[in-house]
């Protein structure tokens, strides 16, 4: 079985031959191949060799593009750049400190040259060197994410309360943005688009079913439409709106090491698949191999078949080649129904 028929094959619900592994790597990725990350996060060319050889070295069954925001810097976001660490948004000068601004915001072209585009052409690249031996992952910014990126997290939290109808027209705009994106990357052969809505954590079950639910689940939906599957990654505590998760529709669920995996998969039932759950920096990077395969092995129990081998989050820069090897042979070793 390739890499690709296996994550396939659990996303229609059939029997695989052993566990998925697919952790997210960038500054790790980075580091493997001898690269600064801060080419790695604007070169796609970079990337593409990176993640070629970080997934090869260990055995993963998808290679990914996911780097920081690429829809907010073409949409005019202030964006400082670092040697080797990942680029940040320049709050102080939003690119809607003006809110007014929002109404006259030209929505950017995926394919205009700009770094949406570079990330299109890495996947181009990534399914011309991996062809069907591996899944393809794109990458799109959530609602909630993006729209802080463009307006600041502080400001977005403030409206939620201040100016709800502000926030649903921003929301409006970034899930339009964020389709767009995600089509052009499934076009150029992505099978999988990740959405990251980090910022989703940080708002009460309330304002998360209100807000930001519907307009995550209107951005699944249409990447669904357009052939691609989806990935949902909300970093940080989503203890109290795992259920909401669920009811979403994604393919697999990451679960950050803040909440315990057999919490996600009693809110989300059994034929979920549910990734990640080990602590990326005190058990990957800080832990010793075996504190690794007994964390994997414990969230696998927990998780039943449907899981698939990850950190919570991003795979620390830092973590030592041993722990990672320990946690990709675990996942070649165990069958879907240790």
């Amino acid at each position: 079985m390739t890499s690709r028929e296996r994550i396939l094959s659990l996303f229609q619900g059939k029997e695989v031959d052993r566990l998925g592994l697919m952790p997210i790597t960038m500054m790790f990725a980075a580091n493997q191949s001898g690269e600064r990350y801060g080419k790695y996060a604007v070169d796609h060319r970079v990337l593409v060799e990176a993640q070629l050889v970080t997934s090869e070295r260990f055995g993963f069954d998808h290679v990914s593009a996911i780097t920081e925001t690429r829809e907010a810097p073409d949409c005019g976001a202030r964006i400082q750049f670092f040697e080797d660490q990942p680029y940040a948004i320049d709050e102080s000068q939003s690119r809607l400190i003006d809110k007014t601004d929002l109404a006259s915001l030209e929505m950017p072209d995926p394919l205009g040259g700009n770094l949406m585009h570079d990330r299109v052409k890495g996947l181009a690249l990534l399914k011309e060197k991996v062809g069907s031996e591996k899944v393809v992952e794109g990458w799109v910014e959530g609602a909630c994410g993006a729209g802080a990126d463009l307006l600041g997290i502080n400001r977005l939290m403030l409206d939620f309360y201040d100016d709800p109808e502000f926030v649903r027209d921003l929301f409006e705009f970034v899930v339009e943005l964020g389709l767009r994106f995600g089509r052009a990357q499934i076009e150029a052969g992505a099978d999988l688009i990740g959405v990251g809505d980090p910022a989703a954590s940080l708002v009460g079950p309330q304002i998360y079913r209100e807000f930001v639910w519907p307009y995550e689940k209107k951005l699944i939906d249409g990447l669904h439409e357009a052939g691609g599957a989806a990935r949902l990654h909300i970093c940080g505590n989503t203890r109290d709106i795992l259920a909401d998760m669920g009811r979403l529709g994604c393919e697999i669920v990451d679960i950050d090491s803040m909440v315990a995996i057999s919490e996600a998969r009693a809110a989300m039932g059994p034929e979920q698949i549910l990734a990640g759950g080990l602590d990326p920096v005190a058990v990957l990077q800080n832990g010793s191999p075996d504190q690794v395969r007994q964390a994997v092995t414990e969230c696998h129990r927990d998780a039943g078949p449907r899981y698939i081998a990850a950190a919570g989050c991003e795979v620390p820069p830092g973590t030592p080649v041993a722990n990672m090897d320990a946690l990709a042979e675990y996942a070649r070793s165990a069958r879907t129904a240790d």
